[in-house]
């Protein structure tokens, strides 16, 4: 839809019927849809501007920053060069970008992710639109970042007084950012209205579906409802919920659940004094020019069979921690013991042979799977490297796994390309279980997934951790999730845990500023808390 209004749709793509009435700074309307492309320029990034969902993919990797920004002033404002450079560096100012002058100069590779939201903010906004489209603007950011750009794009909104279409999957923003919303499903609104309203009375399944899906409704361990449970393929409605229109009430007074105790249980992996660092390069003389401890000093047990959870905002070193329980990073210091085995001492090929029992599933599910590679052969490839096993037993073996991660048989000769997002997911899962690993690393494994997938996902790691009773750390910025799921918790800053302890108690009762910092940054998360 979003698209549609700034007559982005690929050529596949025909408008059949309908009409788009735009009314700048209350002009006489005109209908977008009729408008020649040629026309259309006048208005697209000038009075109807867009901000997309991935900042990386959005901007041009071989322009700087500052150029970028200036190509639609210079095009839309008639300013000079000199002009839109000035004009930029006052914009990346208003978007509360430190350092102006060196972003300027940056190219989008050498910022973070929040940094070139901001970016594409600025671009956005620098012709001061009447109609703003955010298109998922924070999908992926750590909650702190993602709370900075909503609390921006609301002073934004504010003070240049433009309308504004907010498109997200994340209900919590909903709550945190709109007036009035609009549910889509299927390619029609099926409801509408005032936010508060819409929350606390919903009218069609779906929404209410929706509603019932986020974590924070939900005890650890209970089954999450999923978008499915709410509809019924034929009839569109779903019986339960005809006959029981008070479900979403009843689930507002969440009862707290015991989480599995830790206590005397075996320790299956210790970490001590564990460093890893960091180094920008070398000089053309051989000396390194910038050296950066990624995390220090960390030390903490794994016990068998629990879920650990780790959180923190981006570059806090979570990931990095992850990657070096496998392996991946190398510590300059520490040690890794995993069932009483160090590892930091284990030969290339001892290690290679030991990685079976240690799997990781990474964030983003599509750039893990080899694109050119099918679903079956992707899955069976480890299978084929660490174990002795026949072509026809490796297919029985996948195709079990496919069906463990509620996928079916048909799907092993597809590719990657063919699935959704949360499909790739559980396709990257069932390749992490092919060896049967005693522990796995979940890292950002949900950030990406929209409520009712995130929920399907959720449920099938503990369903394959019930059945299967591997030791898990699951690895997120959202503490939501990490209360529902894990049984632990610790919380790092700057490559340090800071926090640490049962992960209801720390929900609950944080000890530290920057806990509090990250649950109160959590969308909705005061709609949860007050019913």
């Amino acid at each position: 839809m979003s698209l549609t209004l700034m007559n982005l749709l690929s050529r596949s793509a025909r408008i059949v019927q309908g009409s788009v009435m735009f009314s700048p700074d209350g002009k006489e309307p005109v209908n977008l849809l009729a408008l020649p492309e040629k026309k259309f320029r006048t208005y697209r990034g000038n009075r109807l501007a867009m901000i997309f969902q991935e900042p990386m993919t959005s901007l041009n990797p071989v322009m700087t920053c500052g150029a970028q920004l200036s190509e639609p002033l210079m095009l839309h404002k008639k300013l000079n060069r000199r002009q839109a450079g000035k004009e930029a560096l006052s914009l990346f100012s208003k978007v509360q970008l430190a350092d102006p002058e060196r972003v300027y100069k940056k190219y989008p590779h050498q910022l973070s992710g929040g940094q070139r939201q901001r970016v594409l903010i600025a671009m956005a906004i620098s012709c001061n639109p009447s109609l703003l489209i955010c298109d998922e603007p924070t999908t992926a950011l750590d909650v702190r970042v993602q709370k900075m750009i909503l609390e921006l794009l609301k002073d934004l909104r504010k003070s240049e007084n433009m309308g504004m279409i907010f498109i997200t999957h994340d209900l919590g923003l909903v709550a945190d950012m709109a007036d009035r919303a609009l549910v889509m499903f299927r390619g029609r609104v099926v409801e509408s209205g005032p936010v508060k309203e819409l929350f606390t009375q919903p009218q069609h399944p779906y929404t209410r579906g929706l509603l019932m899906c986020r974590p924070a409704l939900h005890a650890k361990g209970e089954r999450l409802p999923v978008v499915s449970d709410f509809l019924d393929e034929f009839s569109g409605l779903s019986a339960e919920i005809k006959s029981k229109p008070e479900i979403i009430e009843k689930k507002q007074d969440v009862k707290l659940n015991h989480h599995h105790p830790v206590a005397g249980r075996e320790i299956l992996l210790r970490v001590q004094d564990l460093r890893v660092r960091y180094s920008s390069g070398g000089n053309w003389l051989g000396r390194e020019r910038q050296v950066v401890d990624a995390i220090r000093d960390i030390h903490f047990e794994v016990y068998r069979g629990e879920t650990l959870g780790l959180v923190g905002e981006s570059g806090s070193g979570k990931t990095t921690l992850g990657r070096a329980l496998l392996g991946l990073n190398k510590p300059v210091q520490g040690s890794i013991s995993y069932g009483g085995v160090e590892l930091l001492s284990m030969r290339k090929p001892a290690l290679m042979a030991f990685r079976r029992n240690i799997q990781i599933v990474f964030q983003d599910p599509y750039s893990s799977l080899n694109p050119r590679l099918m679903v079956g052969p992707a899955i069976a490839e480890p299978i084929r490297v660490h174990e002795s096993m026949g072509r026809v037993e490796r297919k029985e073996r996948v195709l079990e796994l496919l069906r463990q991660v509620d996928l079916r048989p048909e799907h092993y000769n597809r590719y990657p390309f063919a699935f959704s997002g949360g499909q790739r997911q559980r396709i990257v899962i069932a390749r992490a279980l092919a060896l049967n690993p005693g522990f796995v690393v979940f890292d950002e494994s949900v950030s990406a997934l929209d409520v009712s997938v995130q929920a399907q996902v959720l449920n099938l790691i503990n369903d394959l951790k019930e059945n299967l009773g591997f030791t898990a750390v699951f690895i997120s910025h959202d503490l939501s999730v990490i209360r529902y799921l894990c049984d632990r918790v610790m919380v790092m800053e700057k490559g340090r845990i800071v926090e640490r302890g049962d992960a209801e108690t720390v929900y609950r009762n944080p000890q530290t500023a920057y806990t509090r910092s990250l649950i109160e940054a959590i969308p909705g998360n005061l709609l949860v808390k007050n019913g």
